[in-house]
């Protein structure tokens, strides 16, 4: 088996977060990630010093080991009480993570939900969507020529049971602070990324087979910077 299958195992019956597992996760591939690096060549300061919103990118393939960094970034575990590299009102944690995998050496495209206490990846859709996503986003064409595309959403009902109406501003603040840890991750590899706003919310839903409860609320196509 290759390095790469060592990573990758079907899963049976079990449940992937607050809102709940449905059918098709139950039953999907999980990747288990490689470990995060929690050290690296590039200073904070460096990388906020590099970081700029990035729309064209070079023609080749992401590793897993660049996934792997990207989504511990926006969500990974940081400590044994489960707090998180992005902080979140109340420790509600709204926040659901996706990753659109179209070039990816040794992954098949796919949708991929981050599953942040394991730090993996379960599939919930097995074809390449980075064209219907750049279609429900008014057609930018970053959203297709990237190899790999974040996809933050939200959960409102999580926060909202402890801060009520308040609930949409701290979610939005918390998008935001997640947004921030994938564009100075992403520079700290050589990468790029922008934060894309301008969509249909209800045809993204569809395209990425979203569950009621989340609401999308931005994308993240990354690349290699040319």
């Amino acid at each position: 088996m290759s390095n790469l299958g060592t990573f990758i195992a079907v899963v049976g019956a079990c449940s992937f977060g607050p809102v709940g597992g449905t059918g098709k996760d139950q039953q999907a591939r999980t990747i288990q990630l490689p470990d995060p690096a929690r050290d690296g060549p590039v200073s904070v300061e460096a990388a906020m010093q590099q970081r700029r919103s990035v729309r064209e990118f070079a023609p080749s393939a992401l590793t897993l080991a660049d996934v792997s960094q990207l989504v511990w970034a926006a969500q990974g575990i940081t400590s044994p009480d489960g707090g998180r590299t992005a902080p979140s009102a109340g420790a509600t944690y709204p926040i659901e993570l996706y990753v659109v995998i179209g070039d990816v050496e040794g992954v098949q495209p796919g949708v991929f939900r981050y599953l942040p206490d394991r730090h993996a990846l379960v599939e919930t859709a097995t074809d390449d969507r980075r064209s219907v996503l750049a279609g429900a986003a008014l057609r930018q064409d970053a959203l297709q020529s990237a190899p790999l595309v974040v996809v933050i959403t939200a959960v409102y009902d999580r926060t909202a049971q402890r801060y009520g109406a308040r609930a949409p501003r701290y979610v939005h603040i918390e998008v935001g602070n997640v947004a921030q840890n994938v564009y100075l991750q992403a520079a700290a590899r050589g990468l790029g990324t922008v934060f894309i706003g301008a969509f249909d919310d209800a045809e993204v839903k569809q395209v990425l087979d979203l569950r009621p409860a989340e609401e999308p609320l931005g994308l993240m196509p990354v690349g290699r910077v040319q």
